[in-house]
């Protein structure tokens, strides 16, 4: 057999690309990396909203970078059988979101798509004197001294509220899965509560920043809703889904919410009264377009030349930054006892002296990384592939 440890040239990795990725992006991968959206068998996949559901992936692909923070146009469970990375940008787009959320709250607040609609309609010549008389039609309540709700106090969920402070709201918290960095980040005149219904009796304003997940679909149901303060506007820019529109439309019909602003128009939303539908514009900014390619593209790069993990979605993050070693093993497995020790064991059987080693684990599923002193080969890849619960090994 080969050794795989000798020096050769870069070896040349396939980038299959989806959607347009930022040219700026691209222009961050090495001259070993070949991308494009016509690339056959990739190594990776660089992918904005395109659907992968039905996507087949060929025994090669070991990454998917999403150039986004959501990963709902990927089979994420499928990826993780087969050993295949899932990383996203976590707050690249954090800042047009924002801006789009408090686009929300102006719209929310005062008929502007209203009256921009009646002026365009309007066929006399008598417009000035007829504004003057029909502009209380559109008039609302302006945001200073309204009490602000913001569900999900991450990337983006932190530049809200800080936003809402900045606008002399008074402004509460709250976070299922509040991490202590976002904490140490977060502006602290937010008032953070540990209930949503806290949120929701106190809001005049309420937006969504939480990721959609099995635990998280329908979030915003009866139970928040019926508390909800009368009036009280809704903002969801963060995912569909999170809104139960059953429970939401029995809501408006009553009163209590004066008006929802969605981000993710569907057949639903569309026919909801007092609803404004945005056509998913959240993080359509050239910046965060950007500034999401970059990460992803730093983080494809990385994983492929070093075997370093950053903001996967489905594997546990790992870095032990470049191999000083002869070679470097990393291993995707299962997170089942004795995983170590049983690969380990290969190593030991094999002669091959170990001179780091890094276990992480995410849920379901765990990262091993071993620089290791000893020459190796597709035998010692063919024996650790054997162990039950390890999905994919890749020597480096």
């Amino acid at each position: 057999m080969a050794d795989l440890t000798t020096k050769k040239e870069p070896k040349v990795y396939r980038i299959k690309t989806f959607n347009n990725i930022s040219h700026e992006g691209l222009k961050l991968l090495p001259a070993n990396f070949i991308a494009g959206p016509d690339i056959e068998d990739p190594d990776a996949i660089l992918v904005r909203s395109a659907d992968l559901h039905d996507y087949e992936f060929t025994k090669n692909v070991r990454f998917i970078g999403r150039a986004g923070a959501g990963v709902n146009n990927i089979p994420v469970d499928r990826c993780s059988e087969k050993g295949i990375v899932v990383s996203k940008a976590p707050g690249a787009n954090a800042n047009g979101v924002k801006e789009l959320v408090l686009t929300a709250l102006l719209l929310s607040s005062r008929d502007v798509i209203g009256g921009i609609d009646w002026v365009r309609n309007y066929k006399k010549d008598d417009i000035a004197k007829a504004v003057e008389s029909n502009k209380k039609r559109f008039a609302g309540p302006e945001l200073m001294g309204k009490t602000l709700g913001v569900i999900g106090l991450g990337a983006t969920g932190r530049r809200v509220a800080k936003m809402g402070i900045d606008m002399g709201m008074d402004v509460y918290g709250y976070d299922p899965f509040l991490s202590i960095g976002n904490a140490l980040h977060l502006d602290t005149r937010v008032n953070v509560l540990e209930d949503p219904k806290d949120v929701f009796t106190r809001a005049d304003y309420v937006t969504l920043h939480i990721p959609y997940t099995k635990d998280t679909k329908n979030f915003v149901g009866d139970e928040l809703l019926s508390v909800a303060k009368p009036n009280m506007r809704l903002i969801n820019i963060a995912r569909g889904g999170l809104v139960d529109l059953e429970a939401l439309k029995k809501y408006i019909d009553a009163g209590i919410v004066a008006r929802y602003i969605v981000d993710f128009p569907d057949p639903d939303t569309v026919r909801l009264p007092n609803t404004i539908n945005i056509p998913h514009l959240g993080a359509s900014t050239p910046e965060s377009e950007e500034n999401s390619a970059k990460m992803v593209v730093r983080q494809l790069v990385d994983y492929l030349d070093n075997g370093n993990i950053r903001h996967s979605v489905n594997f546990p993050d790992s870095n032990m930054g470049a191999c000083k070693s002869m070679a470097r093993i990393t291993v995707n497995h299962r997170n089942i006892p004795n995983m170590i020790g049983q690969i380990t064991a290969v190593l030991a059987d094999a002669h091959i002296n170990i001179a780091n080693l890094l276990n992480r684990h995410r849920v379901d599923w765990a990262y091993t990384m071993i620089d290791v002193d000893s020459p190796v080969d597709e035998s010692l890849r063919e024996r650790l592939l054997a162990i039950d619960g390890v999905v994919r090994v890749r020597f480096m």
